[in-house]
């Protein structure tokens, strides 16, 4: 009997909250939502939240989108690091 834990099952289609965290610019949002639009187009814009650091250094943007499968994550990951603006993405 293995005393590790399985990590939770995923099933997909689900509702996927993601939270991307980079540098505060005035294109950091658009930025996410651009690369969210090209793997999950028409995802509502309207959940969006943007939300600044105490120190205005840093933005974190909460996008929910309809996530497909591993893959799909997947390549939403490799697409945001790319952008060379995002430190973080939860």
């Amino acid at each position: 009997m293995s005393n590790q834990q399985e990590a939770p099952k995923i099933e997909f289609p689900c509702d996927y909250p993601i939270k991307v965290v980079g540098r505060a610019g005035h294109d950091f949002r658009q930025v996410v939502l651009d690369v969210m639009e090209i793997h999950a187009p028409g995802f509502d814009q309207t959940l969006v939240d943007v939300i600044e650091s105490s120190g205005g250094k840093f933005q974190s943007v909460r996008v929910t989108i309809t996530a497909t499968g591993e893959p799909q994550l997947k390549s939403i990951y490799e697409d945001l690091k790319a952008t060379g603006c995002v430190q973080m993405v939860l």
